[in-house]
């Protein structure tokens, strides 16, 4: 019997939380990446107890065992992209750091997590600060929304002078999402060679979203790691990402959830 031959996908290796609703963290980023036609190699980060309104408590991986975790997979697999969410304490900053000095010629995407979407803090001052020292120079895309942002730039003084900053500290690409604005839209704003490249504008949903951050992060990540370009991968994503959340739902009391996977339903479809 001939079996008919399949190309391999390639693999993102996401760096990321898992959050036990499948809105977020790492469930977010198999979703997006295989709709893009990639796959995760998933490395969990940190342990978190939520529901669709707030992060109630997390706990950090120990760092040796998430460099375990991705050693055995990066020694074995090649790995097309990494993709970094939730990190969960400065030993993991410090343990990505020295894996991503190791593997220099693979694109990184970072969405830096600082809060959860119902305000619970993630990340500390410390680790806010690491990010520049540690991540950002091996960094081809940052994905901040406009309050990260600012905390990881807090002298700049304005959004502009924010991505620049990041790209000062070695970030190729900057795209500031502007979904936390007070704008009849949402305007999302892309950076690249120390300029603004460009801006879109979204409609914006009646609703909060618990996940939009990662689907976008973790969709540029796959098609990057399918040969699209940063740039026209970000033009993509949004789409994409937009799209999932027109189509989402509320699975309980708190946000709305991206519904990632929209063009293989049925039901959807017709909303």
């Amino acid at each position: 019997m001939n079996q008919k031959s399949t190309s391999t996908p390639p693999i993102v290796m996401s760096f990321s939380g898992n959050d036990p609703t499948g809105g977020a963290g790492i469930q977010a980023d198999i979703e997006a990446v295989m709709s893009m036609g990639a796959r995760v190699a998933p490395v969990i980060t940190a342990l978190t107890v939520q529901d669709t309104q707030n992060v109630k408590h997390f706990s950090a991986t120990d760092p040796n065992l998430l460099v375990a975790q991705a050693r055995q997979v990066l020694e074995d697999i090649p790995i097309a992209v990494f993709k970094i969410g939730m990190i969960g304490s400065i030993e993991n900053i410090n343990a990505i750091h020295n894996i991503l000095h190791d593997y220099p010629s693979v694109p990184v995407i970072i969405d830096p997590i600082i809060s959860a979407g119902g305000g619970m803090s993630l990340t500390t001052e410390e680790m806010a600060l690491a990010y520049s020292d540690l991540l950002f120079p091996f960094t081809n895309l940052v994905t901040p929304n406009s309050n990260e942002v600012r905390l990881l730039a807090p002298e700049a003084d304005s959004l502009d002078s924010c991505a620049h900053e990041l790209m000062d500290d070695g970030c190729d690409y900057v795209l500031i999402t502007g979904t936390h604005e007070g704008t009849d839209d949402v305007i999302n704003t892309f950076y690249g060679q120390q300029q603004k490249i460009e801006s879109s504008c979204w409609e914006r949903l009646p609703y909060s979203y618990h996940g939009s951050g990662c689907t976008l992060s973790s969709t540029i990540a796959g098609l990057v790691a399918g040969g699209y370009s940063i740039a026209d991968a970000v033009t993509i994503a949004q789409e994409y990402t937009w799209q999932s959340l027109r189509q989402g739902y509320q699975t309980g009391m708190g946000q709305h959830q991206p519904n990632r996977l929209y063009w293989t339903s049925s039901w959807s479809k017709n909303k």
